[in-house]
């Protein structure tokens, strides 16, 4: 697998993290007040920097097991599907 699509796998799988990460903590603020910017289920304290760092780290993991599943022999797309030794 070349550099520039470890990267595209990489942003791709960082997404998809960073989509699952962000509810996890989540506690909304159920008066609001739309002058002072704040709207009623907007959260309180979203803690955004704290979930890049933890979405950074767990799409990190799972890019590697990516990476090693496409540069192992399990999966080939010139071989039949799932090319298991016996």
């Amino acid at each position: 697998m070349g550099w520039f699509l470890s990267l595209v796998v990489y942003a791709i799988i960082w997404w998809t993290t960073l989509f699952a990460v962000l509810p996890i903590g989540i506690r909304p603020d159920a008066q609001g007040d739309p002058e002072a910017g704040g709207w009623r289920g907007a959260p309180t304290q979203p803690r955004i920097l704290q979930k890049v760092i933890i979405t950074t780290i767990v799409s990190a993991i799972l890019w590697l097991g990516v990476y090693v599943l496409i540069e192992s022999d399990w999966i080939s797309f010139r071989d039949p599907w799932l090319a298991i030794p016996d």
